[in-house]
């Protein structure tokens, strides 16, 4: 079987993707290993989805259920429980082999789009020493069995990290009944955004400890206490500073990083900051005909960013442009990261999108888009938060030259 375009996940990027690919007159074919569509969205139950796109705040199954419905619209094949298991080039195509229902199958396209989402850190992943007791689980494990599956994890909660899924969690988990303790943070400043802060925490007078960590767990069959220790300004743990706390459930939000297992299965260059794959502003890589979008490119605050990077991907898949000629954008001063980290000036100029986040809280920044010194944006910054990414749009078809981009956050 041959397609124009393979998308790889039916999350939001891979929705948006198929959909705008379809659109453009590509033969596509979505891929996604669960039963139903719509990636993470399907345990969001709260809402805040969409006030970007739709302006109005939807719960994640409303907000999946508008694509799915525009998909169905469209000559979109769907494969569900289907798995990747190996994708190769052979000459100007891609092989992809992957199993479902009907067995092993193999599939080529000219273009494929990466939207495989992100995956949690897990306790290994952050050192935490002790017993391998139950009650210990990620933020979208315990999402998944209390809005999914209807089961309590536990009744009495610590809360590792402050990003917004375990922020969220710690409120679903007090409207249930249960005792969220505390929420233990080991940066010295939240990582989750604001509104999150507000809406999840001080709404339910649940307690955010700051430069603190779960150093230990303890328990035979079950868990039932952590130690919590104060870090230093590395992170690191103080002895001496050890305190026991009563629990019976551990759930740790401490981090999500972007799922590249097929990107470097192909061989696609990775950003270190971003842990996704180093595009141009068409969500292209720099593996022609590999494109990276969602939370497996960089992970977004908003899902109705997502769901942007996922049609600029899905709509440059079904064009059969020019050979590209990129161009390094370079991230300078107090910037975290920049995306896309190249533009290809064969392409689209006049309104390319860009995201950022800043490396720390910062007040009065100035944002200057330079291409051979000369201005093509600025903007000022009362207050950046790295938990929040920003978002601008570029005219990069105003440039003399482009041969020396840079993009600069510096004091104003």
């Amino acid at each position: 079987m041959k397609y124009d375009v393979v998308v790889i996940g039916g999350g939001p990027a891979g929705l948006a993707a198929a959909i705008r690919a379809s659109e453009g007159g590509a033969s596509v074919l979505l891929i996604e290993r669960e039963a139903r569509l719509g990636g993470i969205l399907k345990q969001c139950i709260h809402d805040g989805f969409g006030v970007v796109r739709f302006g109005e705040k939807l719960s994640g199954p409303e907000y999946a259920d508008r694509f799915v419905k525009q998909l169905k619209q469209t000559n979109v094949q769907v494969s569900l429980f289907s798995f990747v298991t190996r994708t190769v080039k052979r000459g100007k195509t891609y092989q992809i082999t992957y199993v479902c229902k009907d067995g092993l199958v193999n599939v080529e396209c000219d273009k494929i789009v990466l939207a495989t989402g992100c995956r949690e850190r897990t306790k290994n992943a952050i050192g935490i020493h002790g017993d391998r007791c139950a009650g210990v689980y990620t933020a979208g494990a315990a999402q998944n069995l209390v809005n999914i599956l209807g089961i309590m994890p536990g009744k009495k909660v610590v809360i590792l990290g402050s990003g917004d899924i375990g922020l969220i969690m710690a409120r679903r988990f007090t409207l249930e009944g249960a005792n969220v303790v505390g929420v233990y943070e080991a940066k010295p400043t939240p990582s989750g955004l604001t509104r999150n802060i507000q809406q999840c925490l001080n709404d339910f007078d649940i307690p955010l400890h700051l430069s603190k960590t779960v150093t230990r767990i303890f328990g035979t069959d079950r868990l039932q206490r952590v130690e919590i220790s104060d870090v230093d300004e590395q992170m690191r743990p103080i002895a001496g500073t050890e305190t026991l706390v009563d629990c019976d459930c551990l759930v740790l939000a401490v981090g999500l990083i972007p799922e590249n297992e097929l990107a470097r299965e192909l061989k696609v260059p990775l950003d270190p900051k971003t842990k996704g794959a180093i595009v141009d502003q068409n969500c292209q890589t720099l593996a022609d005909g590999i494109y990276a979008c969602g939370n497996a490119l960089h992970v977004n605050d908003l899902v109705d960013y997502v769901s942007e990077s996922g049609e600029i991907a899905g709509g440059d898949s079904a064009q059969h442009g020019l050979s590209r000629d990129l161009r390094k954008i370079e991230a300078a001063g107090k910037l975290l990261y920049v995306v896309p980290q190249r533009l290809d000036v064969n392409s689209r100029l006049d309104k390319v999108v860009m995201y950022f986040r800043a490396s720390e809280e910062l007040t009065n920044q100035r944002l200057t888009v330079t291409a051979d010194g000369e201005t093509l944006f600025t903007r000022v910054y009362g207050k950046l938060l790295p938990p929040e990414m920003e978002r601008i749009v570029v005219d990069f078809g105003k440039a003399k030259a482009l041969n020396d981009i840079t993009i600069t956050l510096e004091d104003k």
